[in-house]
Formats: structure tokens, sequence, C-alpha cells
């Protein structure tokens, strides 16, 4: 991949600025002074021109311009050469090598790839743009004969020691608690690894009860200490299937959320639930915005 610069998800330059999300969007679409690239997926991706205009602004409003002034001083003074990050075509390409990579047992391009993409990118644009669709697309292949169990096993071990080098410390910090589990026989647990990752750079604390947890488990550790968030992942709809009493138990001690492909409407209706139907770093952002 040739090299770009670093592409932001909103919340990553929310954090970074010190102003939220909703004031950002704002003066983008009243003052004009952010203008994101979009990834295939159409989600804004921000540059450091976007960022460098930002803290103009912020400069200019500290000495008492209005936002209006601010913006129109912040547009006048960034370099006029240099235009927006476009959307690199090296993710597409990633999702592709890496799965060359971890189908060929190659552990050590794999990593190579992943420690690149990770230094180009926020974890955001590698977890939505490189890893799921790397996943989804292993899936297919896996249920087509294509990919053998050997080859899933493996790509999905590497994806989640990298993932869980990612998530260390995730559970300190002064930030709400979210407590994650997948539902009992659930063993795909790498999409709420991605969940709680996200969480956790939205400044929450996140307590992680992995795969295939026992509900009476999770019932007597989210009793202990009530989280501000349960969550419930499942990937095939028949792991949660007779699990709404134990759901709406939970649903009792604290407010409840349920995902994944497995998660369904009427799941969620019998246990009070909120369903999360969207992918795991978008519905993270969701839920701390």
């Amino acid at each position: 991949m040739e090299p770009v610069r670093a592409l932001l998800r909103i919340g990553e330059l929310s954090r970074r600025l010190g102003v939220s999300a909703h004031v950002l969007r704002a003066w983008e679409r009243r003052y004009g002074v952010l203008d994101p690239a979009r990834s295939e997926g159409g989600y804004r991706l921000y540059s450091e021109v976007d960022e460098h205009r930002i803290r103009v602004m912020q400069a200019h409003l500290r000495r008492g311009l209005s936002t209006a002034e601010a913006a129109q001083a912040a547009l006048s003074e960034a370099p006029a050469a240099v235009e927006p990050s476009p959307v690199p075509p090296g993710l597409p390409a990633a999702v592709k090598a890496l799965a060359r990579a971890l189908e060929g047992f190659d552990e050590a391009s794999a990593e190579t790839l992943l420690d690149r993409l990770l230094t180009d990118f926020t974890p955001e644009t590698v977890l939505r743009d490189v890893l799921l669709p790397f996943l989804r697309e292993m899936g297919e292949r896996w249920r087509r004969g294509e990919v053998t169990v050997a080859q899933e096993h493996f790509a999905s071990n590497v994806l989640r020691a990298r993932l869980a080098a990612l998530t260390r410390g995730w559970g300190r910090g002064h930030g709400p608690r979210a407590l994650l589990a997948c539902a009992p026989g659930e063993q795909h647990d790498i999409p709420l690894m991605m969940f709680g990752l996200v969480l956790h750079r939205n400044g929450w604390r996140v307590s992680y009860l992995g795969a295939s947890t026992p509900m009476s488990d999770l019932i007597d550790t989210a009793t202990a200490a009530p989280p501000r968030l349960i969550v419930v992942s499942a990937t095939d709809p028949a792991v949660l299937d007779g699990l709404e009493p134990d759901l709406l138990r939970l649903a009792g001690v604290a407010p409840l959320a349920i995902g994944g492909r497995g998660a369904t409407e009427t799941v969620a209706r019998a246990a009070t639930a909120r369903l999360l139907d969207g992918d795991p770093i978008t519905e993270a952002e969701r839920l701390s915005a």
C-alpha cells in the first residue's frame, strides 16, 4: 500500500479536539469548515486538514471572535493547496492481502499488514473497513466450502490475539462500565471484542466475559456490581431461543442490549432490550454519543 494520511471517524476527531461530535457536525453543515471524504461504506472520514482547521478555529474563538468569524478565519488560513485525504484504495486491497496471508497460515505477513494498517489508520477504520469485511467474506467462503475449518480457526485466533492486545486496560478509568458477554453456545466473540474496544476508546470501562457465558454467571456478575450497560451477543438466532426470561432478569439489573446477526426484534421486545442491529463499531459509537 502507498503511504496515506490518517483518516479519522468523527468520534476520534472529537476526542482529539475536545469538541463534541454534535458541534463538529453543526460546524461542518453551517460553515463548511470540515470537508470529509467517504469510505466505501459511506462513512465520513476526516483528514489532518480538517483537524488543523478546527484547531485554528478554536484559537480564534479563544481570542473572542464569533463562531462564524472563527470558521471563516480558519478556512482562509488553512493551506489552500492541500486537499482533504481521499479514501485510499489500499483498504479493499488490504482485505484481500489479509485473506491471502491468513488463509496461507502466514502469521508473520498478517501481523506486518495489521501493524501497518494500525499505524496509518485509526482502530475504528481498520475494524470497520478491513477486519469486518474480511470476517464476513471468510464466513461466506467457509459456507461455500472454499475455506477449511483449520483456516478459519487460524485466522480467528490471530485476529483475536491482536484485538486482545488492543484491549489491555479497558476495564480501567472513570467512565461508565459496560458488561459484555456472548450468549451460551455462542463461540464467535470477535465482533463483541470490536464493540468493546470502540466503547473503551469513547470513554467506557469494559468488563468482558467472552464466549459462551452461562446466563446464571452473567446474571450473578451483573447483580454483584450493576454496570451502566449489559450487552449480550449472538451470531445465530438459535442460541437465544428460550433465553427471554433470563434476559428479562438482566434487563431488571441494568439497561440491556442484544447484538449480532442472531439478535432479533422479537427477542429484544420480549426482553425489554435495545436491539443493536448495525455493525459493532457503529453501534458502539451510537451508544457513546
